[in-house]
């Protein structure tokens, strides 16, 4: 801190020197002429305050570091702190200067005021002594003097409000003109808004005038496939009843080749006629969709069954091993019919290696994927989109030697959305392809409880060994033991031997049915009491209901579920048997 100036009053007279001192040190240290008299007015307003409390002593010094002026008024005697705060002249000197501090000592009271510097203020050790130098030389103003320079500071404020009303007038004018400007420019805007807006009204109006004739022919389309189909059926299964007539009658090996070539041209053409059909069904919306709990592990081993023979017939490997997620809601009709085309398809195109189908639950958990995976020709990637679309079929020697229509992939992607599910496609030539039939499966919150035991010995009777399997994998962990039997004889002497607490059986069955083991249950006293569970895919109608006697549950095999079965055998085991087969 560097003191450049020290005063001292004792009357008004004094005052003046001391506004003249303000504002010379103001000029020396780079401060305009505004700030000049706004230090100099502040230190006569604080001066005034604490004249009459005797000797009054004034510091002006520099704060290098912070850049700013300090001047610390000193009494000698302590004021009226309380009235000198709340006064106009302190007041006033706050709003002219940027600190103002009164504080009291034993001493007397101390009031300082703080005015920051501008960058263009010298503040080296030389600077500050030239200032000190011409302080000291600089005469004492008498109060006209004062009076006079308070008076050219007036002017110049006078002169400076002038100019800048005359600022202000001229800043008027040009913001009403340009007021005027964005009024007529919005006005502007405003009407080729309401032009464009009524052209979108118009686009909009064609637009969904295009859209309801593009619905007719649409529909159009559909009750025309819909229509034809139905009346080519007819005839073409009558040339398919012909052509098997004259296959089983005498015909020479020309005729009998003639007749082999028309028989499988006519089961394309009924196989081209149920396809229309069925996608005439999918676009016009009437394809009913029942969604049940469907078994995975069942719709797999079916369509294992059924494409086995097809792949085995073209030399490649089919391989679908049982679903990690065995329950899908779903309506297990549709799926079937997706999932046995895109294995079709799959096996069609695939020269070499293997075809395979798994299911797997995403991450998310709320979706399920069933993937169709082969290494045959495999998509370009501008045809991936196109397969999708009805009669395309992709241009390969594969393609030409096969039969096909194009509408498989399209009505399969129809079905698809309607089950409220995606197919997906990823392909690379000469690689294979991958097509993922996506469906929403949200986690049950009512699952139960599988990790215990809730029945010891379960008797399980059907002649499909691949059922018996799927039902012993249903059963794990919720069963002690399970025994396993192909007809009825064999079940009855298992039982014999060891007498299981439910039994799970079929009714079609070689050598002897469901219904006549179940009439040899009765006879016996030993077993007749054993809880029996019919696992059927029969239906139970008025004329096979009879033959049934009293079974303690009957669970279709198109709707069975680990779930639906663990709950039915809980029941049983639980509780009184349901009585009856309703």
């Amino acid at each position: 801190m560097t003191e450049l100036l020290h005063l001292e009053w004792l009357n008004e007279a004094d005052l003046f020197a001391l506004r003249q001192r303000g504002r010379e040190i103001a000029a020396s240290l780079a401060l305009d002429a505004q700030d000049q008299v706004r230090l100099a007015t502040a230190l006569s307003e604080v001066g005034r305050e604490v004249l009459g409390h005797g000797t009054v002593s004034v510091h002006f010094t520099v704060e290098v570091e912070r850049r700013c002026l300090v001047v610390t008024v000193t009494s000698r005697r302590r004021v009226d702190g309380g009235r000198v705060a709340a006064s106009t002249g302190l007041a006033a000197a706050r709003r002219l200067l940027d600190a103002v501090s009164l504080q009291d000592t034993a001493a007397g009271s101390v009031v300082t005021l703080t005015k920051n510097l501008p960058r263009t203020a010298w503040l080296d050790d030389v600077s500050l002594a030239q200032v000190r130098a011409r302080l000291a030389a600089l005469a004492p103003a008498t109060p006209l003097d004062e009076l006079r320079a308070q008076n050219a500071d007036l002017v110049h404020t006078l002169d400076q409000l002038a100019a800048r009303q005359q600022d202000l007038v001229r800043i008027n004018e040009e913001l009403e003109e340009t007021n005027t400007g964005v009024l007529a420019m919005y006005s502007q805007l405003s009407q080729e808004l309401e032009e464009t807006n009524r052209g979108v009204v118009a686009l909009y109006a064609e637009l969904d005038e295009k859209g309801q004739l593009l619905a007719q022919a649409n529909e159009a389309k559909t009750r025309f496939l819909r229509n034809v189909s139905h009346e080519l059926r007819t005839p073409v299964n009558s040339i398919l009843g012909l052509a098997d007539l004259l296959q089983d009658g005498s015909l020479e090996d020309e005729q009998r080749v003639q007749v082999r070539y028309l028989h499988g041209s006519a089961e394309a053409l009924l196989a081209l006629v149920n396809e229309l059909l069925d996608l005439a069904r999918a676009e016009s919306g009437r394809e009913q969709v029942r969604l049940t709990e469907t078994n995975l592990s069942l719709l797999f081993g079916e369509l294992r069954g059924t494409m086995r023979p097809v792949a085995e017939q073209r030399g490649l490997t089919l391989d679908i091993p049982d679903p990690d997620v065995p329950v899908l809601r779903t309506d297990p009709e549709l799926l079937t019919r997706v999932l046995r085309n895109l294995l079709t398809n799959a096996l069609k195109f695939t020269e070499t290696g293997c075809v395979r189908m798994q299911a797997a639950r995403r991450e998310s958990g709320q979706h399920v994927e069933i993937s169709v995976i082969d290494t045959g020709i495999g998509i370009a990637p501008e045809d991936q989109e196109r397969v999708f679309e009805e009669f395309f079929q992709v241009p390969h020697r594969l393609q030409q030697a096969g039969a096909g229509t194009g509408l498989g992939l399209a009505y399969a992607r129809r079905v698809t959305e309607s089950l409220g599910g995606v197919l997906e496609l990823s392909s690379r030539p000469g690689v294979g392809s991958t097509f993922t039939v996506a469906l929403p499966a949200p986690l049950p919150d009512d699952e139960p409880d599988l990790d215990a035991t809730i029945v010891g010995h379960v008797l399980l009777v059907d002649d499909d060994a691949a059922f018996r399997h799927i039902i012993r994998g249903l059963l794990q962990g919720v069963a002690d033991r399970v025994g396993e039997a192909a007809d009825g004889e064999a079940a009855l002497a298992a039982a014999r031997a060891v007498p299981p607490d439910v039994i799970l059986l079929d009714l079609r069955m070689p050598r002897m049915d469901g219904a006549t083991m179940l009439s040899a249950l009765r006879e016996e006293p030993s077993l007749r009491d054993i809880p029996v569970v019919l696992v059927t895919s029969a239906e139970i109608d008025a004329q096979l209901r009879p033959t049934l006697g009293s079974v303690s549950a009957v669970v279709a095999k198109g709707h069975l579920t680990r779930r639906r079965l663990i709950s039915t055998i809980q029941q049983i085991v639980q509780g009184p048997p349901a009585g009856g087969v309703g």
